[in-house]
């Protein structure tokens, strides 16, 4: 039954080799270059919607016949529009978002760049693009805005701010396309207002694109767990629905949803275009040359008579991945935030975390508040156990004794063993509680800290400035070892010497695996492990003085009343 305890220990260390890899592969934040404007033509596919002559009606947009438009990049005037959170560049021509920094999210520690979501550099090729579409207009040159000025600035104290442009079409149809900025908010409302000026009815779709060059879609883990990156989309078939890029290559997405959404994900950020919930929308994906994939969505049709208009309103969202913000912009779009398949503890988890957070105003102590309340609440289970190690352990004499005995004859060994045990009321198997109850929170903390933005660069104490990155001294994870060292010896020696110094280089070998793994994880490990060693200690003493008294069974004719003598015997059939 030891065997059993010593699998999970290694099943332990084959959870941390899988968590270790994939935290080399994740823990580097990859640079973005700085975009600048001269440098924004681009050999790559621009990602407008244009579309083949076909059979069914001219009017009619085939999500099935989207293409990428050849040729260069052709770009107008950049307009630059800052708030508190966000530095947006937009481009006249067509009115799409060629750069967006998040102003409260450095890209590095103690950095003052800040992060780089969108840009339309070549190499790391990500914007965001809507318009309007005309029926008898297929692959022409997007439409060229004007706008009142070029620097737009959220001041403080404004409720919202509008950057408004305002384009003029061939076909006699004015588009008005609106941004609206509030303070601290990361989506942006876009509306367009189309307004037909000519005497003939217009007919068009309104359009919503993410173009992205999706190269770091071929870093993969050995064990592929990692932070999910690649396209994410929403319907009321299926709330939170997956697809990497590979997997668009080989199928686009065709499908039709009302009430969804459409984002780009990767670690800590996404990006989100949410519709009208009311109309149905058709969700379509291309693939084109050097990894450059566009993601999207084609409205109904629109008819607009002559002298009359239209409004379409939007949501366009660029920023952390946080689910209180995500919530409020539309359902299940939280989602993104994938906490793999034990999100229930880690949901859970990090709400704890994050309550503690708002009372002392560090992550770090949050998460050893929450660890000393996680052995609290399985105080009784880990007792158990204990207690049943500290039986094994004062048997340790009896146990040996029996292996001389027996000598070569193993199944002899094991049956003498088991009937000790069963004897003493030993459960040998009680030991392994402890393990099997870590390794959920474990994996579920780890997705935590790989997932949560708010833990990013966050600092703890002394020299520990970043708990989702390593310990830079190394000093949590030897401390974590040096923790599994006292643990490992307060519980009873394996019985087989080849057993026994494999367990003597097990706290070696997580600490070898610990010293890549980011810093919170290891400290809530090692403030786990030194309440374990702590109440195991307190437990094993109490054991030795005898401390725990083995229940009395209770005699069932102890009570039982006497019958009279003269009271007749009981008859049998």
């Amino acid at each position: 039954m030891k065997k059993i305890r010593y699998l999970l220990y290694g099943a332990l260390v084959v959870v941390c080799l899988i968590l270790w890899n994939t935290w080399q592969k994740e823990s580097p934040i990859p640079t973005i270059q700085k975009a600048t404007q001269e440098q924004t033509q681009t050999a790559t596919k621009e990602g407008y919607l244009s579309q083949k002559e076909e059979t069914t009606p001219k009017e009619e947009f085939s999500k099935r016949e989207t293409n990428l438009q050849k040729g260069t990049k052709i770009s107008g005037r950049i307009i630059h529009v800052k708030t508190d959170v966000l530095n947006v560049n937009i481009d006249t021509l067509g009115g799409k978002i060629t750069r967006a920094t998040l102003e409260k999210y450095p890209e590095t520690l103690h950095g003052k760049t800040p992060f780089i979501l969108l840009n339309g550099e070549e190499e790391t090729l990500y914007i965001s693009q809507s318009g309007m579409l005309s029926s008898k207009e297929r692959g022409k040159t997007p439409l060229q805005y004007k706008a009142e000025g070029k620097d737009f600035v959220l001041k403080k104290g404004d409720d919202l701010l509008k950057v408004v442009l305002v384009g003029k079409r061939k076909d006699g149809i004015t588009v008005t396309e609106t941004f609206i900025f509030k303070p601290n908010k990361y989506d942006i409302n876009i509306t367009y207002l189309i307004k037909n000026n000519e005497g003939k009815e217009w007919t068009g779709k309104h359009y919503m694109q993410l173009t992205r060059k999706a190269s770091q879609a071929a870093k993969k883990g050995t064990f592929s767990l990692r932070s999910f990156f690649g396209v994410a989309v929403s319907s009321a078939d299926s709330p939170y629905q997956k697809y990497k890029f590979p997997k668009l290559k080989k199928k686009p997405l065709d499908e039709s949803i009302q009430g969804g959404w459409l984002a780009m994900v990767q670690h800590y950020f996404l990006s989100a275009w949410v519709p009208d919930p009311s109309k149905e929308y058709n969700y379509y994906s291309q693939a084109g040359e050097g990894e450059v994939f566009v993601v999207g969505m084609v409205g109904p049709k629109i008819k607009i008579a002559p002298g009359d208009s239209i409004k379409i309103d939007s949501n366009f969202y660029a920023g952390p991945k946080i689910a209180k913000r995500l919530d409020s912009l539309s359902p299940h779009l939280a989602q993104t935030i994938d906490y793999g398949f034990l999100w229930i503890i880690a949901i859970l988890l990090f709400k704890a975390m994050k309550f503690f957070y708002n009372l002392i105003g560090n992550w770090g102590w949050a998460i050893i508040i929450v660890t000393a309340l996680i052995k609290l609440v399985f105080y009784k289970l880990s007792e158990t156990s204990y207690k049943s190690m500290a039986g094994m352990r004062k048997l340790q004499p009896k146990i040996a004794q029996l292996k001389e005995r027996f000598g070569g004859d193993k199944q002899g060994f094991s049956k003498a063993m088991m009937e000790v045990y069963k004897k003493e009321k030993i459960n040998p198997l009680g030991g392994c509680l402890p393990i099997v109850i870590q390794i959920p929170v474990f994996f579920a903390l780890y997705w935590v800290l790989l997932e949560s933005v708010e833990l990013r660069q966050a600092p703890f104490i002394f020299w520990i400035h970043d708990l989702s990155a390593k310990d830079p001294y190394y000093i949590l994870p030897i401390l974590m070892g040096i923790s599994m060292y006292l643990q490992q010896k307060l519980s009873p020696a394996p019985a087989d010497p080849t057993q026994a110094k494999v367990m003597m280089f097990l706290p070696v070998i997580m600490t070898v695996f610990f010293l890549n793994f980011p810093a919170g994880l290891v400290l809530y490990w090692f403030v786990n492990n030194m309440l374990s060693v702590s109440q195991q200690w307190y437990v094993t003493k109490k054991f030795e003085h005898g401390g725990y008294k083995k229940k009395k069974v209770k005699d069932k004719n102890k009570n039982k009343k006497k019958r009279p003598f003269w009271w007749p015997p009981s008859s049998r059939g």
